[in-house]
């Protein structure tokens, strides 16, 4: 680590290490008081300033409006009591989270419930969580008061507008006791993740999951005291809420935007990651969209100045990291002084709090290229990039310090040799407590046994033999030391008895036409006898409907691109001969629809069994139009 602040947190093996009285609680009061008249948090509203109000927020000032709201949920919740915050994305927000845990509450970080939506969701984690109060502001009161307005008065939660709440409320604020309402297995917060076909799953975050995660993802990085973070991740999604939690255990302050105000104009997220008077190294982590995104509509105008030398890492995660969209942002924002460096492809998830793994600091992002047939049949063997099956694969870098990560065949429990694929499991203080309120789910995914560790050069080295294993349902491999991610358990696509990656088959129709929006196409298996009937009205699927034919077929369903229109039949065709060429399988039915038909997740995935889904429901053939994240993990 670059700061000597962290070594009070390593033990004399360099392994991370805790007070067994400190949580996030008291990492933040010492800012308060250490930190008083430091900028913690700046959020930068751009609803009525193209350029935007920054509206900024002291440790002291933090630490006054925490004391203050928290005041107010002891006055009507309990210990371990769910709070659930239901604002937008504002200081109200983050003053709302880290109070809850002021109060020895459970957040649940979730979303107003005025966007549109999200109502279905909304209601299944309530149900799930079963919040005491809900923390929003004053602008979403309205709106969150009339989603619980059909509920019997008893079974309504308490609506607590944060920005409502006299600071001269806090002097009645109990502060938390450690080993009575606070210690590190305690859980600190829910965070949900919910798959398209099953009811969501709040991970139980506890206080020493979340302290590990932190100071994992400045070790890797490098941040020290000197460095500012820039954020426009909604807060309900991992990603984002890990973000705003940075600044308690040190770094500079954060800056925040909304969603919407990244992609109306993300030059402003660029603009704020830029070099400041300061000299403050900056940082941001962004789904691979993003940076697509960015090169292509975040460059500055004309004669305006950009110094991105500054840039101490962008963390590219939560969706697969494609060599184009680095390649377009690098060439993008390269002339401006932005580091080879600087982009850090990475690996993470909810039930490990966030953060796995990432390529160093001091090292560019690594791409090699597998032979496509050998990758399917579950092993990596490097070819050249010219090479006729050739594939490239990003590597995700070295596993966090305190963490290990295994690849292991899920059937016997058996670790598999470097460069051979198998399910990713993992093991480390960041790992969460499990699922709420599920404990098969629980047992299934975080209690797992590695039966058979590698008899030389395991992944599994330093861990006790009977350690818990969580099981990630990500098929991955290493090679050389690095850690390459190969694709979803559940959405791996098997036609005629052979294996075949999604994101391979997506990539090849995206390069076949340019009549396809790139980046917005989703490949799935259906079984036959649930193709709809125009597929085999078409000649062109080569298929006639039979009851009892359950054969998995593949469907490739694209968004219309920009520009001049091509028949689809003609589209259609350049598909399915590209992916027959490349792949040796026949696409049964190419699927165009319109842009915003396919559903993606709160941080950009295609969510391709929501789309399967509406693809057999015939919703996605009628031009369905997205209003919803499905936010799964396993999409």
């Amino acid at each position: 680590m670059l700061n000597t602040e962290f070594e009070q947190f390593l033990d004399e093996n360099g392994n991370l290490s805790f007070n067994e009285d400190a949580t996030l609680v008291d990492y933040v009061e010492r800012n308060v008081r250490d930190q008083a008249d430091t900028l913690a948090y700046r959020y930068i509203d751009y609803s009525r300033e193209r350029d935007g109000e920054a509206q900024d927020l002291t440790w002291a000032q933090f630490g006054k409006r925490l004391r203050a709201v928290a005041a107010r949920l002891q006055q009507v919740t309990e210990h371990g009591d769910r709070v659930a915050i239901l604002a937008p994305q504002s200081l109200e927000y983050v003053i709302g989270f880290f109070a809850a845990l002021y109060a020895s509450n459970i957040a649940v970080p979730l979303f107003s419930p005025d966007e549109p939506g999200h109502t279905d969701r909304l209601h299944a984690v309530l149900d799930d969580c079963k919040p005491t109060a809900i923390l929003t502001s004053t602008k979403s009161a309205e709106a969150v008061r009339d989603f619980f307005a059909d509920k019997p008065a008893k079974e309504r939660p308490r609506v607590i507008a944060v920005d409502a709440v006299p600071d001269s409320v806090g002097s009645t604020w109990v502060a938390p006791v450690a080993g009575k309402d606070h210690n590190k297995d305690t859980v600190a917060y829910l965070q949900y993740t919910s798959g398209s076909t099953r009811v969501p799953a709040g991970v139980e975050i506890t206080y020493l999951a979340v302290a590990a995660n932190v100071l994992q993802i400045y070790d890797t990085i490098e941040i020290d005291l000197n460095s500012r973070g820039v954020t426009w991740l909604p807060m309900f999604h991992d990603m984002g809420l890990l973000t705003v939690i940075l600044p308690a255990l040190g770094g500079r302050y954060i800056t925040i935007m909304s969603p919407q105000a990244f992609v109306r104009r993300p030059g402003r997220w660029i603009k704020e990651l830029a070099a400041a008077s300061d000299g403050a190294g900056t940082f941001a982590a962004a789904p691979n969209f993003a940076f697509e995104h960015a090169a292509a509509r975040g460059l500055p105008k004309e004669g305006e100045e950009l110094d991105l030398s500054n840039v101490i890492g962008l963390i590219n995660g939560s969706e697969p990291v494609t060599v184009s969209s680095m390649k377009k942002f690098n060439d993008a924002f390269g002339p401006y002084g932005l580091p080879k460096t600087a982009i850090k492809p990475c690996y993470g998830m909810a039930e490990a709090t966030l953060f796995v793994s990432a390529t160093a600091r001091e090292n560019e992002a690594k791409v090699i290229y597998v032979d496509r047939e050998d990758l399917n049949a579950g092993h990596l063997t490097v070819v050249d990039d010219d090479a006729p099956n050739a594939v490239p694969q990003v590597s995700c870098g070295q596993v966090a310090m305190s963490q290990w990560a295994t690849i292991v065949d899920p059937e016997t429990g058996a670790e598999r040799a470097d460069g051979d694929v198998g399910e990713i499991w993992l093991h480390g203080l960041n790992i969460g407590k499990g699922y709420w309120n599920k404990d098969d789910e629980t047992e299934a995914t975080f209690h797992n046994k590695l039966v058979t560790p590698l008899e030389s050069g395991s992944h599994a080295e330093g861990t006790d033999v009977d350690a818990d294993w969580m099981a990630t349902g990500d098929y991955g491999v290493w090679l050389d030391n690095e850690l390459y991610i190969t694709g979803r358990v559940k959405d791996l696509v098997i036609v005629d008895g052979r294996n075949h990656y999604p994101q391979d088959l997506e990539f090849s129709a995206q390069e076949s036409s340019t009549a396809l929006r790139p980046g917005f196409i989703a490949a799935f298996s259906v079984p036959a006898n649930e193709l709809p009937s125009v597929v085999f009205d078409n000649a062109n699927s080569g298929l006639a409907y039979d009851a009892d034919d359950a054969a998995e077929q593949l469907v490739v369903v694209a968004e219309r691109g920009v520009g001049k229109r091509v028949a689809p039949q003609e589209v259609a065709d350049t598909v399915r001969a590209a992916i027959a060429q490349r792949h040796g399988v026949m696409v049964r039915d190419v699927l165009l629809v319109p842009a915003g038909s396919i559903p993606r997740t709160s941080s950009g995935k295609i969510a391709r069994r929501a789309a399967k889904g509406a693809y057999v429901d015939g919703t996605l053939r009628g031009g369905y139009q997205q209003t919803a994240f499905p936010d799964a993990p396993d999409q």
